[in-house]
C-alpha cells in the first residue's frame, strides 16, 4: 500500500478520456461517494468542464492529455500516465472507458489493482477492421485488469461471447434521487420553454449528439409520430459532432437545446423521455427520467431491458435501427396519457428500489476492498454507505 505516516487513506487514481454526459456522471458521482468515504482520490483526465467539478468535491484533478480515440498520440498518453502514476503511487487504478482503458493498462500492466469500466465496448462502436483490432486488444488487455466492471449484465454478456476473460462484476449505474424526482410540468415546461405551446405533447431526448445515441433515427420517424400526434413538439437536448447534420434535416417542430448543466428539469417538462440508441453499456438517462416520473422508450440493445421495471418491455422497447417501430412506440403513448402517467410511477418506483447512485458507490467500494484487503478494509460495506448518506 502506498500510504504515508501523515495520510495512511488508501488512494485511488481515477483515468477518464475526453467525456461529458454519463460517463462523466458516473466518475463525479464516485469520486464525491469515495472523498465521503475517506478515500484519497486522484482523477487524471483533460480539460474540460469536469476537471473544475471534481476540484470542487475536493479531489485531487491531474492533468492527462488524451484524445477519444487510439491515434498517433497513444504513447504520449501512456507515458502521461506513467508519470502521474510515478507522482500520485496510487493503490488502485480506475479506468473508464476503452481509450482510458487502453492507455492505462498498457502504462499500468497489472503491476498495481486495476479496475477496467467499459461504459459499452469499443467494439460495438465501430466496423470492419478497426472492430477486429478493438476486440483483439479487450482479449489481450484483460489479463492486466484485475476487476472488469460491466453497468450491466448484457454488456458483460457481450464481453464473454466476444471471447474476453475477464474477472467480472456486474454494478448497474445509479441516479441521485435528490435531484432526479417528480415537478410540475407546466411549471417547469413554461420556464424552459416559452415559446412552445404548453399543451403540446413534448418528446424528450437527452444525449450526446452522436450516432451512438440514435437522434438520426428519432428525426426519421419523426414525420410518421407528427402524422397520428399532429402539434408533437421534439426537444434535443445535448451537443456532439452530429449537431449541424441533425439541425440541417430537422423540420420546425423540433428544438435544440444545445449542452445543459442541468438535465433533470428537461426530464420534468417531458410528457415521454426517448433514447433511441444504436449501442450502449446502461445509459443513465433512462434511469434519470424515471426518477423524474417520466415515461421512456427505448431501443433494445445492452442495458436496456435491465434498466425498465419487470414487465414493461412490450411498451417501452423497440428494436434498434427500426423508425417506424420508433414512431409507432412512441406515437402510442403519446394518445395515452392515462398509460403514460402508470408507467412514470412504475418507472420511478423501480429506479429507487434498484439504481439509487448510493448502492452503486457501496458496490464499487466492495471491489476495491476485495482488491486491496489490508488497511482499506477498515470501512466495512456498511460504513461506507452510512457515510455517503450523510
Amino acid at each position: 500500500m502506498h500510504q504515508s505516516a501523515t495520510d495512511p487513506r488508501p488512494r485511488v487514481l481515477h483515468l477518464t478520456q475526453p467525456v461529458d454526459g454519463g460517463v462523466a456522471r458516473v466518475v463525479t458521482d464516485l469520486a464525491r461517494a469515495q472523498l465521503a468515504a475517506g478515500l484519497h482520490v486522484t482523477v487524471g483526465c483533460p480539460g474540460g468542464p469536469l476537471a473544475p467539478t471534481l476540484r470542487a468535491l475536493g479531489a485531487d484533478v491531474r492533468d492527462w492529455q488524451a484524445t477519444r480515440s487510439p491515434g498517433p498520440a497513444l504513447l504520449q498518453e501512456v507515458r502521461g500516465i506513467s508519470r502521474l502514476l510515478d507522482a500520485v503511487r496510487p493503490d488502485l487504478v480506475h479506468a473508464h472507458s476503452a481509450k482510458a482503458g487502453l492507455a492505462g493498462r498498457l502504462a499500468v500492466r497489472g503491476r498495481i489493482s486495476t479496475v477496467f469500466q467499459p461504459h459499452a465496448w469499443s467494439f460495438e462502436a465501430v466496423g470492419g477492421l478497426t472492430a477486429a483490432l478493438a476486440l483483439r486488444w479487450e482479449r489481450e488487455g484483460a489479463r492486466w485488469a484485475h476487476r472488469v466492471v460491466c453497468v450491466s449484465e448484457a454488456e458483460r454478456t457481450t464481453g464473454v461471447r466476444a471471447g474476453i476473460s475477464g474477472r467480472w462484476s456486474v454494478i448497474p449505474n445509479g441516479i441521485e434521487p435528490e435531484r432526479f424526482h417528480p415537478a410540475a410540468v407546466g411549471t417547469v415546461r413554461a420556464a424552459l420553454l416559452p415559446e412552445v405551446d404548453p399543451a403540446a405533447p413534448l418528446v424528450m431526448c437527452v444525449g450526446r449528439l452522436c450516432r451512438q445515441k440514435g437522434q438520426d433515427l428519432l428525426l426519421r420517424a419523426w414525420e410518421a409520430i407528427l402524422a397520428r400526434v399532429p402539434g408533437a413538439r421534439l426537444v434535443l437536448v445535448g451537443d456532439g459532432p452530429d449537431a449541424d447534420a441533425l439541425r440541417t434535416r430537422a423540420p420546425g417542430s423540433v428544438v435544440f437545446a444545445g449542452a445543459v448543466h442541468d438535465t433533470a428539469p428537461w426530464y420534468q417538462a417531458a410528457d415521454l423521455v426517448v433514447l433511441p440508441s444504436r449501442w450502449e453499456g446502461m445509459a443513465l438517462a433512462p434511469l434519470e427520467a424515471m426518477a423524474c416520473g417520466r415515461p421512456v422508450v427505448l431501443t433494445d440493445v445492452a442495458g436496456a431491458r435491465e434498466s425498465l421495471p419487470p414487465g414493461l418491455a412490450p411498451r417501452c422497447l423497440v428494436p434498434p435501427g427500426s423508425p417506424a417501430a420508433l414512431a409507432r412506440a412512441v406515437s402510442d403513448l403519446l394518445l395515452d396519457p392515462l398509460l403514460r402517467e402508470s408507467l412514470g410511477h412504475q418507472g420511478r418506483r423501480h429506479v429507487l428500489a434498484t439504481h439509487d447512485v448510493r448502492h452503486t458507490a457501496g458496490a464499487v467500494a466492495d471491489v476495491y476492498r476485495e482488491l486491496l484487503g489490508g488497511d482499506a478494509g477498515r470501512l466495512a460495506p456498511t460504513e461506507y454507505r452510512e457515510s455517503i448518506h450523510s
